[in-house]
C-alpha cells in the first residue's frame, strides 16, 4: 500500500547477481500491479547528486518542504565526474536518460587503481581499497616519492591509471630491495604511508588536469554549464572532494560543486530508489514482464 513503484538495478554488472534482484522486483511489480523501473547503475550514481537532503546529509522522513521528492539539489544541464571501482568518466548531463561522454578511462579506473595499490601494500580491503589507502595516506608525505602524472601529452579528457599503478609497484619493489626485505608487505609503515600519499596525490592531480581541460571546453559552449556533480564510490574520498572544490572555486567564473553525502556514494539501495523516483516523475517506466538484465549496458553517447 505504501509503495508507489518498484525500481531495481538491471545493469551493468554480473548478470547472475543482477538477475536475482531483477526477478524478485519483477515478481513484486506484477503481483501488486505497481509501476516498474529498470535502473542503469551509472545513471543512478549520477542522479544521486540531485537527491534533496538535509544540511547534515541525512534523508528526512517525512519529507520537509526542502527535501520533498519534487525538489532537486541541482538542475540539468551539469557536468558529472563519475569515479568508481569500475568507471572513470566525464559526462555532460542534459536530462534523465540524456548523457554525453566527454572523457573516459582507456584502461583502469581510479577505483581499480586504489584497490590494486591497497593490495600491493597489504592493506585490509574488506571495506574497499580506496578508504584503506586514503586512511594510510594521512600518515605519509605526498611529495616523498616522485610518480609520473598520466597522459601529460594527450590533449583530451580521457583517463589512464595502468601506468601509474605500474610505477607504484616499481617504486615499492625498489624500496623492498633497498631495505633487504623478501616482500613488499614487509616494508616499514612509513614507507607504505609515503607510497599511499604519493599515489593518491598524483592520482587526484590527473583528475584535476582532465577536469580543468573539460571545463575549458564547456565554458566555450552555449549550454552554460557551471555545475559539477562528483559521484561514484570514490567520491567519498575527502582529499578528492577538497581538491575538486578548489578547482571549481578558482575558475574565472566559479563553478558550483555537488557531491552526495559520503555514506550515500556507495548505498546501492538508495541509489536505485532515487533513480526510480526520477524516472517515474518524468513518466518513464518499463515492462516487468519483459525486463532483462545486462552485463554491459551503454547509456550515453560519446560526445
Amino acid at each position: 500500500e505504501q509503495v508507489d513503484a518498484i525500481g531495481v538495478t538491471v545493469g551493468p554488472g554480473l548478470a547472475i547477481c543482477l538477475r536475482v534482484g531483477c526477478n524478485k522486483a519483477r515478481e513484486l511489480a506484477m503481483q501488486y500491479k505497481k509501476p516498474f523501473v529498470g535502473i542503469h547503475h551509472l545513471e543512478a550514481h549520477i542522479l544521486m547528486a540531485r537527491l534533496p537532503s538535509s544540511n547534515d546529509g541525512n534523508i528526512v522522513l517525512p519529507a520537509t518542504e526542502e527535501t520533498h521528492e519534487s525538489k532537486r539539489a541541482m538542475d540539468f544541464p551539469f557536468l558529472a565526474l563519475l569515479v568508481s571501482g569500475g568507471h572513470c568518466q566525464l559526462l555532460k548531463c542534459l536530462g534523465i536518460g540524456r548523457y554525453e561522454i566527454i572523457g573516459g578511462t582507456i584502461d583502469d579506473s581510479l577505483g581499480e587503481a586504489f584497490d590494486k595499490v591497497a593490495r600491493l601494500l597489504g592493506l585490509p580491503v574488506g571495506g574497499g581499497g580506496g578508504p584503506a589507502v586514503e586512511k594510510l595516506a594521512l600518515e605519509g608525505d605526498p611529495k616523498a616519492i616522485t610518480l609520473p602524472i598520466p597522459m601529460q601529452k594527450r590533449k583530451d579528457c580521457d583517463f589512464s591509471y595502468a601506468g601509474l599503478k605500474t610505477s607504484v609497484r616499481t617504486i615499492a619493489e625498489k624500496l623492498r630491495k633497498e631495505r633487504g626485505l623478501e616482500s613488499i608487505d614487509e616494508l616499514p609503515h612509513q614507507d607504505k604511508a609515503n607510497i599511499a600519499a604519493s599515489f593518491q596525490n598524483v592520482a587526484i592531480r590527473h583528475i584535476e588536469q582532465r577536469l580543468e581541460r573539460c571545463m575549458d571546453i564547456l565554458e566555450k559552449e552555449p549550454d552554460v554549464i557551471r555545475s559539477l556533480a562528483v559521484v561514484g564510490g570514490v567520491a567519498a574520498n575527502t582529499e578528492l572532494r577538497n581538491r575538486l572544490e578548489a578547482v571549481c572555486a578558482k575558475r574565472q567564473e566559479p563553478w558550483k560543486m555537488f557531491v552526495p553525502p559520503p555514506r550515500l556514494c556507495t548505498d546501492q539501495g538508495i541509489m536505485s530508489a532515487w533513480a526510480a523516483v526520477e524516472r517515474i516523475m518524468v513518466g518513464s517506466s518499463d515492462e516487468p514482464e519483459t525486463q532483462e538484465v545486462f552485463a554491459r549496458y551503454p547509456f550515453a553517447i560519446i560526445g
